[in-house]
């Protein structure tokens, strides 16, 4: 069965099983400890979790019986082959330090999901249409870049407090307009999650020091 692309969260979750079997010597976790680490509310999560996996190829199945499918399971790192210096010329000295993951980059990754971003308004800070922004369940700093629902719609914009309790969201794009929200409907807006990178074709990024501004 060819291997299929994953999820963020299926990929997270699909690393999370190949590190409980290896650190426990083989032994799987059980339902409730998956449950409990993902947060789940249901079981049932896991179950399906476990099926999308079957299903690409990552599992195979025997029964109500999972078995890893170590083939085909993707990188769950980089391999860190040694050091090298910056500065003058050294001696090369090969030796294993670990592995580079996701949860490297993103210490909070059963936190974070992603949207994909229509739109050229944060171009600014390198975030393009047809990008993956990937946010952390969390609240925004002033300036911070995030997602917002208002009035039944979203939109990823730099968030600022104004002094007299309104929200003005701004874009980083001069050809968008800002939003700007008063204090009576302030309660209405729902913060979905706050920016911490993005994902396209050249790679992952973390969040950089731009993705934060001054307040105005």
């Amino acid at each position: 069965m060819p291997r299929k692309h994953l999820t963020a969260k299926q990929f997270e979750f699909l690393h999370f099983l190949r590190r409980s079997v290896q650190q426990n010597h083989g032994v799987w976790p059980t339902y409730r400890e998956i449950t409990e680490y993902f947060d789940y509310r249901s079981p049932n999560s896991v179950t399906q979790n476990l099926q999308a996996l079957a299903r690409k190829g990552y599992l195979t199945r025997h029964g109500d019986q999972y078995a890893l499918v170590d083939d085909r399971v993707a990188p769950l790192g980089i391999p860190v082959m040694g050091t090298i210096t910056a500065g003058g010329l050294q001696e090369a000295v090969e030796e294993n330090l670990g592995t580079i993951t996701l949860e490297t980059l993103f210490p909070n990754l059963h936190r974070i999901f992603a949207l994909r971003v229509r739109g050229q308004s944060m171009q600014g800070a390198d975030i393009h249409d047809g990008d993956y922004v990937l946010l952390v369940d969390d609240d925004i700093p002033q300036g911070g870049i995030g997602a917002v629902l208002y009035e039944g719609e979203t939109t990823l914009k730099r968030v600022f407090m104004d002094d007299g309790g309104g929200l003005r969201l701004e874009p980083c794009n001069e050809e968008y307009e800002a939003i700007r929200i008063t204090p009576d409907v302030f309660e209405e807006v729902t913060v979905l999650g706050r920016y911490v990178g993005h994902v396209n074709r050249s790679g992952i990024h973390r969040r950089s020091t731009t993705a934060y501004a001054k307040a105005a």
